[in-house]
C-alpha cells in the first residue's frame, strides 16, 4: 500500500489544523487575515494546503505562543518570506513586543497588589460590610 507523502500531496483543513496544532476555525481566520494569502481549492470548493501552508500556520501558532499580535506577526511573516531582509528589522519587531510585554506584566502585577490589599482587608466573615465591594462601586482602595 502506497502512502502519500504529507510534504507533497495538498490536505484538507482539518488535516492542516491538525498539523499545525491549531483549529480548523483558526485556519480559515488566518487566512480571511490575509496571514495565509493563495490557499488552492477544488473544483468543488475545498481548500487544499500544501506543506508550506502547514509551515505557515505552524509559524503563526508560534508567533501566537509568543504573545504577538497579529498585525506584527503579518510583518514578521513578510520578513520570514522576504531572504533579503534585515535581522535587525525582526529584532526591533521582538524587541518592542519584549516591552510591551514588561508594561502588562507590571500593570498586571499593581492589579494583583491590589487585588491583595482588597483581599487582606475583607473579614471574610457572614457580615454584608465587604472592602472588595465597596472598591469595585467606588474605586477607592483601603
Amino acid at each position: 500500500m502506497a502512502a502519500s507523502h504529507p510534504t507533497t500531496t495538498p490536505v484538507a483543513i482539518g488535516v492542516a489544523a491538525q498539523r499545525a496544532g491549531i483549529s480548523a476555525r483558526m485556519v480559515r481566520h488566518y487566512e480571511a487575515l490575509g496571514l495565509l494569502p493563495g490557499v488552492a481549492r477544488t473544483d468543488s470548493g475545498y481548500r487544499q494546503y500544501t506543506a508550506a501552508d502547514v509551515h505557515t500556520l505552524q509559524f503563526i501558532r508560534r508567533a501566537r505562543d509568543l504573545g504577538f499580535s497579529m498585525d506584527e506577526i503579518a510583518e514578521l511573516l513578510a520578513l520570514w518570506r522576504n531572504r533579503r531582509r534585515s535581522s535587525a528589522s525582526v529584532k526591533r519587531i521582538a524587541q518592542a513586543h519584549i516591552e510591551d510585554l514588561d508594561q502588562r506584566i507590571a500593570a498586571m502585577q499593581a492589579m494583583q497588589r491590589s487585588l491583595q490589599a482588597l483581599v487582606a482587608c475583607c473579614q471574610g466573615d457572614d457580615r454584608p460590610d465587604c472592602p472588595i465591594l465597596d472598591d469595585l462601586a467606588t474605586g477607592s482602595a483601603p
